[in-house]
């Protein structure tokens, strides 16, 4: 690579973000370790002085869709030699130095724990150098980042990390490999974020890691995760609070009883299940059995009627058999979820089902299979979005709709999105809407009341 000469101010980046919603809040810290080293934000990867690339590495085609976008940047590269490419996050972490062998006009592959170290990375880029970044760091005194990172342009939400990495080593998950062994931020340093996030107008949390049911059980000294979630209910200005992604395994009474006596704690629970076989969850190493997740739900709808759910679905698992896939039907028709992420399998580096099991349920198996289990949902999902017609609900207004800007959306507690006609100003505030229409994944309606008055309108972020 040419020798470049170091990037003037008004330099520009662009990140394009595959993955989950950890992902998306790495993308945003690195955007803002960027903005304080002068980068502000590209709109296209023409225009950009540095493209970023975050990668997922959980199913094969996020990796494939990495594969075919650098040979897309290879062109931009072609025309602009300072140009600088990078490829961070989990697939980065998961693929190493191959990215670099692989990819001439590649410059920079990071992996999640290297993010504080990004400007410097770029500044080695510039003097010449590629440069590979996928140390894990050790899990004690782990140094969690402290940026402030809004959910769009009106902070109404942010993510808040609260844990990173999984100890669980689910035979099936990769996460344990890309994103290191389990560590937990301390409660103080995650509720000063939620305070900082509320002086800025935030007014819904949403705690991320890999696992949180299990935050703080690891290091000594430290709250359990129930009482974490009541203590940033408890920061002035917050609304409501929510959380992702969760273990059975680990879902205690205390968390329960939390839904019980919080009104603040969102009314939806992401709680995956993967499989509705027992003799599937024993091959895919969770330690949670069909008749321990039916009475957790049972426990979960008792303390919060209006509770929704949603979870995920791995179909074509190695060994499935008919009778193993119709019992993830019934478990479906049995719990209702409101809504699933579902997936055919794909063998995952690493693993322990790779090294174990032969991908034997052919491809066009996994098809049907995941065919059907999309199907039935799609029947639950529609009933479920119905039953609110006709109900008023209290929305946290996010911003302008997606399906017509001229119209407001937000979500309820359930995580379901709204969208309704309504002056900007709302923006930030909890309004009561009637329910008039059931769409395919969201609904829509009128405004009723305001619910509260929260703050004054915040401007638009450029």
């Amino acid at each position: 690579m040419a020798e470049l000469t170091p990037a003037p101010d008004g330099k520009r980046v662009f990140i394009q973000t595959f993955g989950c919603q950890m992902n998306e809040l790495d993308s945003g810290k690195m955007l803002r370790l960027l903005e304080s080293d002068g980068y502000a934000a590209a709109a296209d990867p023409s225009d950009a002085d540095v493209i970023l690339i975050n990668t997922c590495s959980v199913r094969e085609k996020p990796e494939q869709k990495v594969r075919s976008l650098l040979g897309r940047y290879k062109k931009l590269k072609h025309a602009n030699e300072d140009l600088v490419i990078g490829v961070t996050g989990c697939y980065a972490q998961q693929a190493k130095g191959e990215l670099l062998r692989r990819f001439d006009d590649l410059d920079l592959v990071m992996g999640p724990d290297a993010i504080p170290r990004l400007p410097a990375l770029l500044m080695d880029v510039r003097a010449g150098r590629r440069e590979l970044a996928t140390e894990q760091l050790d899990r004690q005194d782990y140094p969690f980042t402290n940026d402030l990172v809004f959910r769009g342009d009106r902070r109404v939400s942010a993510f808040v990390t609260i844990q990173k990495g999984c100890d669980n080593l689910c035979s099936f998950c990769i996460v344990p490999f890309t994103r290191g062994r389990e560590v937990s931020r301390s409660a103080d340093d995650v509720i000063d974020e939620v305070r900082r996030l509320a002086a800025e107008g935030v007014r819904e949390v949403t705690f991320l890691g890999q696992n949180v049911n299990s935050y703080g059980l690891k290091k000594s000294n430290e709250i359990p995760f129930h009482e974490l979630l009541a203590r940033a209910a408890g920061v002035e200005g917050i609304a409501r609070v929510r959380f992702t992604t969760s273990n059975p395994w680990d879902l205690d009474e205390g968390l329960v009883a939390l839904y019980a006596n919080e009104p603040r704690l969102s009314s939806y629970f992401h709680l995956p299940v993967q499989a509705g076989a027992d003799s599937m969850l024993v091959r895919m190493r969770r330690r949670h059995t069909r008749e321990r997740y039916l009475e957790l739900v049972e426990e979960l709808r008792a303390a919060r009627p209006d509770l929704a759910l949603s979870t995920d679905i791995i179909v074509g698992f190695p060994g499935e058999t008919e009778e193993e896939h119709q019992a993830t039907l019934s478990l479906l028709s049995a719990v209702r979820y409101d809504f699933i992420y579902s997936f055919k399998y794909s063998p995952r580096p690493f693993t322990g089902a790779v090294r174990k099991y032969d991908d034997d349920v052919p491809v066009d198996v996994k098809k049907r299979r995941l065919r059907e289990v999309q199907d039935l949902q799609r029947t639950i999902t529609d009933e479920a979005l119905a039953s609110w017609v006709g109900k008023d609900v209290e929305v946290l207004v996010e911003g302008p709709s997606k399906r017509d800007s001229s119209w407001l959306a937000g979500r309820i507690g359930q995580n379901w999105m709204v969208n309704f006609k309504g002056s900007e100003r709302l923006c930030g505030e909890l309004v009561t809407v009637r329910v008039t229409e059931a769409l395919t994944n969201s609904l829509a309606g009128e405004v009723v009341t305001r619910a509260s008055v929260a703050r004054s309108a915040l401007p638009i972020l450029g």
